[in-house]
């Protein structure tokens, strides 16, 4: 069994950067496991990056953000958030759910993959992703945001998955 899988199916990831998809304009969070060997891009919406973005980067506002609103009921509820599920990937859509526990009760809620990452991040949360989720992303049809000459040159996960931190720098909103 590998090192980053720490239960059955499931590999714990790690936001390691937030980047511009540069021929849709549309923001990418890039999850990767605790080897940094394996990466996982999750096209979000511009809102949502900046929710990530600005719990990244430590940025305090004035008035709270949403997910710092669910975080601060939550913490007022005294429910846990335990951890975040990337589940599954369908039609180049993925799908995540929060596992919350309020004593011995635990609630699994469904959720976008942005809006369960921002929570994550604010709760300290660890993030999972099925393998599943990372065989069928491996396969995904890019072919809808880029011409098809793009798509034969280019691996894109094989370029991802060879990314440092370093080389996204810092997304601003």
């Amino acid at each position: 069994m590998s090192a980053e899988i720490l239960e059955e199916g499931w590999i714990h990831m790690k936001v390691t950067g937030l980047t511009i998809d540069p021929f849709t304009n549309m923001p990418i969070i890039i999850l990767k496991d605790q080897t940094e060997k394996t990466a996982l891009p999750i096209w979000i919406g511009l809102i949502e990056a900046s929710a990530i973005a600005t719990e990244i980067e430590k940025i305090q506002l004035a008035r709270p953000m949403t997910h710092d609103l669910m975080k601060n009921m939550l913490r007022e509820l005294q429910v846990e958030v335990t951890r975040v599920e990337v589940h599954d990937l369908s039609d180049n859509t993925f799908y995540a759910r929060i596992q919350l526990q309020k004593g011995d009760t635990k609630i699994v809620m469904d959720s976008r993959p942005s809006d369960a990452i921002a929570l994550a991040l604010r709760t300290e949360a660890p993030i999972y992703v099925d393998r599943k989720v990372l065989d069928k992303s491996r396969r995904i049809d890019l072919s809808k945001n880029i011409d098809e000459e793009t798509t034969k040159q280019q691996n894109w996960t094989e370029v991802l998955e060879n990314l440092s931190p370093d080389d996204f720098g810092k997304y601003k909103m």
